[in-house]
């Protein structure tokens, strides 16, 4: 398990653009189709935008056609945690980083692959990392 990352409010609101903070901070979705990784499809590592920690690998990428990134599965270990979502009228699972608590997005059980499992992140949550 990673090591936790605490900061104030304050700290986080240095940190991270608006558009992050309102996103990983707050519990925020960005509008689908406007993330600026829903389309990438080079290879590399998606980070936590708030924390730098390796979240998801560009081989678990694939078009799920829901107008964010999504994925298959996370990165290996303990790099996300879940959490019962009950807000806005719905049940879901909520993704944060497990080691800064932000805010990524929801798992689905609508997904390819031997889970069947989406990871529907929020590009805003992300730091893209291309291969060299």
């Amino acid at each position: 398990m990673p090591d936790k990352i605490q900061l104030s409010d304050a700290e986080w609101r240095e940190r991270l653009t608006p558009e992050q903070y309102h996103v990983l901070r707050e519990g925020g979705t960005e509008r689908a189709f406007t993330g600026k990784y829903e389309k990438n499809k080079q290879a590399g590592e998606y980070r936590c935008a708030a924390c730098g920690q390796l979240l998801f690998d560009s081989a678990a990428k694939y078009d799920s056609g829901s107008g964010w990134p999504s994925f298959t599965a996370p990165a290996e270990g303990d790099v996300v945690e879940e959490h019962r979502d009950t807000s806005h009228g719905m049940v879901r699972t909520e993704v944060v980083c497990s080691k800064c608590a932000g805010h990524l997005g929801h798992v689905f059980p609508d997904g390819p692959g031997p889970e069947g499992l989406r990871y529907c992140i929020n590009s805003a949550a992300l730091d893209f990392r291309p291969e060299d």
